[in-house]
Parts: structure tokens; C-alpha cells; sequence
């Protein structure tokens, strides 16, 4: 029987709207024995059943839902189904590519706390809540089980439980591979048509930013023919793309010197070395040396401005002041593709941000396109936690141009 807690009446009507986690300030009172990463059954004020999910002892989130049925047993055979669920979806939604997409999107498929992404043979984890952390070995078993059903040969689990959320939950940080596995830390994975080295010990998140793929395929497929700058460009996935789908020419431009040798080395690995220029500078800096009609087409993903609430007005002025260069460098009919990832950065605000931009530059723009991130980073529409990417594709229109 699982350990019971109460939650106010406040508390409940979130989670009947669907909310994802009982927040500590709305739990009344736990049973004394529970311990952290328990499975907890949550209920009312008035002794009703409401969900269940993964306690935590130190967390704000006080318990992360797995379920609101109460005859619904969390056992094996609810891990694996939930696992069985998840994969399933990426072979229908990212034929082609389920080697290097998201296999598990924590709440957004059902397992609160993991996030796990595959690489060829090797799984990449991130556990950020102790129900989890004390599950593990059940769960990578139960992914194992699932690939050999598909003939997928999995070799290893890399852990990188290198991230802050896991100190909220008062677990340890650490990497490295689970288990006694001896492998590279890197491999190559093939994105629309394009090889890229990914490195899962040292990249960003889990080593390479798996939610942009179908992004990236929409700008190789528009860049013929047209001059493009990556802004913010890493290890030059929107470049390789952009000189993959026949660019007349694209600069790469990134304050790290690190991630612009990994570019060159992706280039190389494709033979676009000689169509791509790999610039080492602060964006800011360098689109105030850019002149007008430089580029035709200019791609800002930076990361995120913002991390929380409480910083976003310094996250708008950031990406207000970005999106105003690159609008002021683009001619009558130019690109720009415009990127947040910050949950935080609302679509609604991100879009004000665009029109107060091109008002602020006396100019005006279509959107040619919206987009999110790819399907393997599924959105709960009763949960905006799962939904953060933002795309847009504007293409910009200078009144002092028209004449008709």
C-alpha cells in the first residue's frame, strides 16, 4: 500500500486542471514513515483520492505525478508500458531518425524525473527526482528490454546527472557511464542527411540539441541559393544544414572556440569545409560590423536569456536587442529565423518582442512559418513546462524599398 499525503483544497484543484506537481507549500500533512522517492497516493482535504506520483522530502516539488487513476497499480509492468508508449511514438513520428532523438521527455510521457536520449547504441540519462534516482536500474533495464524487442542492440547508459535540479532534489551530481561499460564518450549520429559528431561526456544537455532537427531540415530546404549567417552557431548545426541544402555562402559565428573546431571538424566529415567560415566573436559585437544586405538570411538560437521568472525582463531586452541588429543587416525580402529556448520567454511575449523590434527599426515583416521543437519532445497542453522551444521564420519588408 502505497504512503499517503494530503494536499489543500488548493493544491487540488490545480492538479484536477491537470498540473503535473503538488507543490510543498500546498501539502497539509505525509505520513510519518514516508521516506524520499516513496510512491505517494495524494489526498484531500476531505479524504478523496486525487493522484499518485514520486515524493521528494526536500523538494518544492513535493510529489511529481506518475497518475490520477487510483485502480492504476505502479508496478513493473506500469514502467514498461509507460516505456513501451514512449518509444512507439518515436518510430512513427522520427522514422529515419529514431538513432539520435529523445526516447523519454519526462512528464510529457508519463515518467516524471528522467529524461533520456539514445545516440546510436548508447542511451543518454538525466534523473532529476530521487523516485527515480532509486528506480533506475528497473527503468534502463526496462528500456534495454523494449530495444531488444526491436532488435536494437543498446550498449551502454551514460549518465549525465550533472544538472542543478538534482541539488533541489538533494541528490548528488555526477557523469559518467552506469555500470561497468568501457566506451568513447563520443560518436557520430547522421541528422538530415548531414554527419555530426556528438560529444555526450562535454556537449551541451545531452550532447547535441536534439529538439532543432526538423528546424534545421526547414532552413536546408529554404537556403538555396541565399547568404546565410548562423548566430550563435555551436558546433554549426543550422550551418551544416544551410550549406547541405545548397547555400550560396554562410558564416558560422560563436564566442567559443571549442564549438566552432567541432563545426569545422562536422564540416570536414561532410566536404562543406570550403562553404562554411567558422568565425570566433560575441554576436553582438559582430553584427554591428555587418553592413546591410550582407546576408540574405540570418539565424539567431541563442541560448536561453533566461532561466526563471524573475530574470525575464533582462531575457526580453536581450533578445530585443539581438532580433533589432539582425532586422537592421536584412534587405527588403531578407530572412530572419529567430529561436528561444527559454520556457520562461512565452510565445506571447517572444512575439511582442518581434513587433516591437521591427517598429523600434522602422520596418515591418511576414511570418513565413512557426515552429517548435521535434516531435520526440512532446508538449502536454495541460502542462506549458513541456513546451519551450520557439521558430519563427520572418521575412522582412522595408516600406522606403516599395515604390508600387
Amino acid at each position: 500500500m502505497n504512503r499517503r499525503v494530503t494536499v489543500s483544497d488548493t493544491g487540488r484543484k490545480y492538479l484536477e486542471n491537470g498540473q503535473l506537481w503538488m507543490f510543498r507549500n500546498n501539502l497539509i500533512s505525509a505520513d510519518e514513515e514516508i521516506r524520499d522517492g516513496d510512491i505517494a497516493d495524494i489526498i484531500s482535504e476531505d479524504g478523496a483520492f486525487v493522484a499518485s506520483g514520486f515524493y521528494s522530502a526536500v523538494s518544492h516539488i513535493a510529489v511529481r505525478i506518475l497518475t490520477f487513476d487510483q485502480n492504476q497499480t505502479i508496478d513493473e509492468d506500469f514502467f514498461r508500458n509507460r516505456i513501451a508508449q514512449a518509444i512507439s511514438m518515436r518510430e512513427q513520428k522520427m522514422a529515419g531518425s529514431q538513432d539520435n532523438c529523445r526516447v523519454i521527455y519526462g512528464e510529457a510521457d508519463g515518467l516524471p524525473g528522467l529524461t533520456a536520449d539514445r545516440y546510436n547504441n548508447v542511451l543518454v540519462s538525466q534523473i532529476s527526482c530521487a523516485g527515480v534516482e532509486m528506480r533506475k536500474q528497473l527503468l534502463y533495464r526496462l528500456l534495454n528490454e523494449e530495444y531488444q524487442k526491436r532488435n536494437v542492440l543498446i550498449e551502454a547508459v551514460y549518465e549525465r546527472n550533472d544538472i542543478r535540479a538534482r541539488e533541489k532534489e538533494g541528490l548528488p551530481l555526477h557523469k559518467g557511464f552506469y555500470g561497468n561499460a568501457d566506451l568513447p564518450v563520443s560518436t557520430v549520429i547522421t541528422e538530415n542527411g548531414i554527419r555530426i559528431g556528438v560529444d555526450y561526456a562535454n556537449g551541451q544537455k545531452t550532447g547535441y540539441f536534439l529538439d532543432q532537427k526538423f528546424n534545421r531540415l526547414y532552413l536546408q530546404k529554404m537556403a538555396e541559393g541565399l547568404k546565410v549567417l548562423d548566430c550563435f552557431s555551436h558546433t554549426g548545426g543550422f550551418a551544416l544544414n544551410a550549406a547541405k541544402g545548397g547555400a550560396k555562402e554562410v558564416a558560422a559565428v560563436d564566442v567559443s572556440r571549442t564549438a566552432l573546431d567541432q563545426g569545422y571538424q562536422n564540416a570536414l566529415m561532410n566536404g562543406l569545409e570550403k562553404k562554411i567560415t567558422f568565425i570566433q566573436d560575441d554576436v553582438f559585437d559582430y553584427l554591428n560590423k555587418c553592413k546591410r544586405g550582407e546576408y540574405d538570411l540570418i539565424v539567431l538560437d541563442p541560448p536561453a536569456f533566461t532561466k526563471s521568472r524573475r530574470t525575464i525582463d533582462h531575457a526580453y531586452n536581450g533578445y530585443l536587442e539581438i532580433n533589432r541588429k539582425a532586422m537592421k543587416l536584412l534587405e527588403d525580402g531578407g530572412y530572419l529565423i529567430s529561436c528561444s529556448c527559454s520556457r520562461f520567454m512565452e510565445k506571447e511575449n517572444f512575439e511582442r518582442m518581434l513587433r516591437e523590434a521591427a517598429e523600434m527599426e522602422g520596418i515591418s515583416f511576414k511570418t513565413i512559418h512557426v515552429g517548435s521543437q521535434s516531435p520526440d519532445h512532446p508538449v502536454l497542453r495541460c502542462n506549458g513546462e513541456t513546451e519551450y522551444l520557439k521558430f519563427y521564420v520572418l521575412q522582412i519588408e522595408r516600406k522606403e524599398d516599395r515604390h508600387d
